[in-house]
C-alpha cells in the first residue's frame, strides 16, 4: 500500500472504564495502538492515553483500521495478569462485522492456520505446512439488501489479521478491508470490524468482568 497517508481522527480519548487497576478505552478506525516507524506514525492510542494517564501499560494491540474496547494496565502487576490472560486465551472478545455477499449457514467455526506472507507484509495467509493454529467462530446477524452480511465473530485464538484472512477465506471479506477485499468489496469509507465486547478477569479482585463499546457502524 505504497498509497497509504496516516491521518488519524482528531477526537477526545473515549473512556469506557477506568480503575485503580485498569483502564479501558473505544479505539477509532484509522488510529494506530502503539507508534510506526517514523514522527509521521507517533500519533497513537497509547500516546494519547498515556497523556490522561501517564502509568498507562499497553496489554495488546488492535490493528490501524479496527475500531473498539481496547484494555490498558495501569500497574506492571496488571500488565501481567492481563498478558497471561490473553496469552492463555482467557479471555473472551466479540468482534462485530459487516462482510461482502451472502454468509451461510447461520453459524460456523473457521479452523485454518496463519502465518506472515513475507513478499507482501504486513500481509498474512492460510499456510497448512508452517501456519500457526487459529481458529474464528461466527454467527450471522442479518443479511442486508445490498447483498451483504452483518456477523458477530469470536476469535479463539489471536493470531494478526486473523479475522480478516479468515472472512476472506469464507469468500466474504470484511467490507472496506484495504488488505484483503478487492473490488467494490474494498470500497467502502473504512474496515468494517469493530471489537465490541472483551471480557476477561480483573487483575485485582479475579472476578469477570465484560466491557463493550457501541458498535459506529450498522
Amino acid at each position: 500500500m505504497t498509497d497509504f497517508t496516516y491521518a488519524p481522527p482528531d477526537e477526545p480519548v473515549r473512556v469506557v472504564h477506568a480503575d485503580h487497576a485498569v483502564l479501558l478505552v473505544d479505539k477509532p478506525a484509522g488510529l494506530l495502538s502503539v507508534p510506526g516507524k517514523g514522527e509521521h506514525l507517533a500519533d497513537c492510542m497509547i500516546a494519547r492515553v498515556q497523556k490522561l494517564y501517564p502509568e498507562a501499560l499497553l496489554v495488546h494491540r488492535l490493528d490501524l483500521d479496527t475500531s473498539g474496547v481496547m484494555v490498558f494496565a495501569l500497574t506492571r502487576h496488571a500488565q501481567r495478569e492481563l498478558g497471561a490472560q490473553f496469552e492463555g486465551r482467557q479471555t473472551k472478545k466479540v468482534y462485530r462485522a459487516r462482510l461482502w455477499g451472502h454468509l451461510e449457514p447461520k453459524e460456523g467455526r473457521v479452523d485454518l492456520p496463519l502465518i506472515v506472507d513475507w513478499p507482501n507484509r504486513p500481509r498474512q495467509h492460510v499456510n497448512h505446512e508452517t501456519g500457526k493454529p487459529a481458529q474464528t467462530d461466527w454467527r450471522v446477524l442479518g443479511h442486508d439488501p445490498d447483498g451483504t452480511t452483518r456477523v458477530r465473530l469470536y476469535p479463539l485464538t489471536g493470531r494478526s489479521h486473523q479475522l480478516r484472512v479468515h472472512c476472506q477465506a469464507l469468500g466474504h471479506p470484511i467490507l472496506g478491508d484495504p488488505l484483503y477485499a478487492e473490488g467494490p468489496a474494498r470500497d467502502f469509507p473504512r474496515l468494517m470490524l469493530h471489537a465490541e465486547s472483551l471480557r476477561f478477569r480483573h487483575p485485582e479482585t479475579g472476578k469477570g468482568i465484560t466491557f463493550s463499546a457501541p458498535c459506529p457502524f450498522r
